[in-house]
Formats: C-alpha cells, sequence, structure tokens
C-alpha cells in the first residue's frame, strides 16, 4: 500500500472557499479521481472542527487484541475484555457454534425468546 498522501488542508479549504474550479484543485493537489479530492476535503473540514467527525461504534486501536481465548473449569469460554470491546461484542448477546475441518465457526445468533409467567390471580 502505498504512503498516505499529506496534504495541506488550510490550501485546500481555502481553494475551495474561493470558489476555484475543481479541474484546477485537483492538478495543484495532484488528485487523480474526483472521490480523492472529496475524501481529502471532508477530512479536512472534520480536522478543521467545521463538520463533526463520523464515530464508530467498534473500538479502535492500532493493533488487534490478543486473540487468545481461555475454556473455564465450568466448559464456558472466556473472551477477554479487549477482544469482546474490539469486536463490539456486548453482554447478553447470543451465538452459534459449529465445528469444521479447520476449527470452530462462532457466529451471531437471534436471540431467545422470553417466556414471562404471570402469576394466577386470588380470584380466578
Amino acid at each position: 500500500m502505498p504512503p498516505k498522501k499529506t496534504i495541506d488542508e488550510e490550501a485546500l479549504l481555502k481553494m475551495v472557499q474561493d470558489e476555484v474550479p475543481q479541474k484546477e484543485i485537483m492538478e495543484h493537489f495532484n488528485f487523480k479521481t474526483s472521490t480523492q479530492l472529496k475524501v481529502a476535503y471532508t477530512n479536512a473540514l472534520m480536522n478543521a472542527g467545521k463538520v463533526p467527525e463520523i464515530k464508530s461504534d467498534r473500538a479502535r486501536s492500532g493493533n488487534p487484541p490478543k486473540t487468545t481465548i481461555v475454556v473455564n473449569k465450568r466448559g464456558s469460554l472466556i473472551i477477554p475484555k479487549s477482544l469482546a470491546s474490539y469486536y463490539g461484542l456486548k453482554e447478553g448477546q447470543f451465538f452459534e457454534v459449529e465445528k469444521s475441518k479447520t476449527g470452530l465457526t462462532v457466529r451471531p445468533a437471534a436471540p431467545r425468546p422470553v417466556t414471562k409467567l404471570r402469576k394466577k390471580s386470588a380470584a380466578g
């Protein structure tokens, strides 16, 4: 993957504000496509605080956490909190487990329906 281009974001914002034609801006910053220009412009707006940054539900870190899990004496799989946070796993989620030739596959499952029991009334 090629290194990320560094853009003079202030200059880009000024050119857009001064209504410089798109073709000129693309040539000045050496953008090959209009999508590259739009992404750079959006990033410049977010970095300047003019547009709020989009927050992700998934926890972000440079490297994924250690992926080793353990089976406890009761037979439960213990997933470290850092790994659960990284993948956005929430308490009470249900999963299906299947055995395959390569190991185990864990997939999200639909939650089980909750049955509520009502107390018998004294009259009935």
